[in-house]
């Protein structure tokens, strides 16, 4: 979850005020997190003003940096290109469980159908969860099977769960974001690195998604087997970085290399959303995201040192 600040209400009202640029309109509220969607514009707006023009070189096919604080934009890398974005879908396939008000406690079980092309999934057929635990599944430890668990249980049949899927990205304007099924193992489920910033930060908004996606690990319980535990460990490595992550998501296809999207807070409080898209190498994605970090979140700090020595000079 984000962390809030704990100022009065009174002085946050008073404190509330509205960021504009060319390209960003943010709501913020006092010391509260200043990305929350503005009641008025319920669509995120990047501003690409700032983009850097020295930047690190970056091993990977399409990337992108904002500053989640006021959605600066302050690296890009084919950040406009569609690319297969592989389980970074699951973030869109919890969004619309979350929209559709399921009950959490009730219970779905682990189907054939489920376990197809899902081999590695510690979810064995005629397992049965309750939705809660699934949603940490699919979320926390990528797990396909629960993921189609989880659209039968909210939508009847996968078809009809990713129809609501392309619904809700084009009520957020997102035109290059489509997808084929929930999981992410199709590669026509695409997107841009622009776009997959956007959907973290719509999908950060949810509570529970980035309740789930910030923690390291999380313990399942499969209740037809006499209440049997399953350890699930969130495959983003950024969770033991200097970072604290606070929201996320790894994908991996062959057609998609591996990907990340993540978002971070750094020990002064800064706060960047960071995409990578096809890189060639499971943990390199990580030392990627690590070295495009470092490097942005140090442009953050001197641009806001420059703007606050520029205040104090008049």
């Amino acid at each position: 979850m984000i962390r809030r600040a704990s100022l009065p209400k009174v002085l946050l009202l008073l404190a509330a005020f509205v960021f504009f640029s060319a390209n960003t309109v943010y709501f913020v509220e006092g010391g509260d997190n200043p990305a929350l969607r503005a009641k008025s514009d319920p669509t995120y707006h990047f501003d690409f003003d700032h983009v850097r023009e020295k930047t690190p070189y970056l091993n990977v096919k399409a990337a992108i940096a904002v500053n989640y604080a006021n959605g600066e934009v302050i690296y890009t890398k084919n950040a406009e290109t569609p690319r297969s974005i592989a389980s970074i879908s699951k973030l869109v396939s919890a969004m619309v469980l979350i929209d559709q008000n399921v009950n959490w406690d009730s219970t779905q079980t682990i189907t054939k159908e489920d376990a197809y092309r899902s081999s590695r999934s510690r979810l064995r057929v005629g397992y049965e969860l309750t939705l809660r635990d699934l949603l940490y599944a699919a979320l926390m430890n990528s797990d396909n099977r629960a993921t189609r668990a989880l659209a039968r249980a909210c939508s009847g049949t996968i078809e009809a769960f990713v129809e609501e899927m392309n619904r809700k990205v084009k009520s957020l304007g997102l035109k290059e974001t489509v997808f084929y099924e929930p999981t992410g193992l199709d590669s026509r489920n695409v997107s841009t690195a622009h776009e997959v910033a956007k959907v973290l930060h719509y999908a950060t908004d949810y509570e529970l998604i980035a309740d789930i996606t910030s923690q390291r690990s999380q313990k399942v319980t499969v209740v037809n087997r006499r209440n049997r535990r399953l350890q699930m460990a969130n495959t983003n490595l950024m969770i033991y970085s200097p970072y604290e992550v606070l929201s996320g998501k790894t994908g991996y296809i062959r057609a998609a290399d591996y990907c990340l999207a993540t978002l971070i807070e750094d020990r002064h409080g800064d706060q960047l959303t960071v995409v990578l898209l096809g890189c060639p190498g499971n943990r390199l994605r990580f030392r990627e995201t690590r070295k495009l970090s470092n490097w942005a979140f140090n442009e953050i700090r001197e641009a806001r040192e420059a703007r606050a020595e520029e205040l104090a000079a008049k």
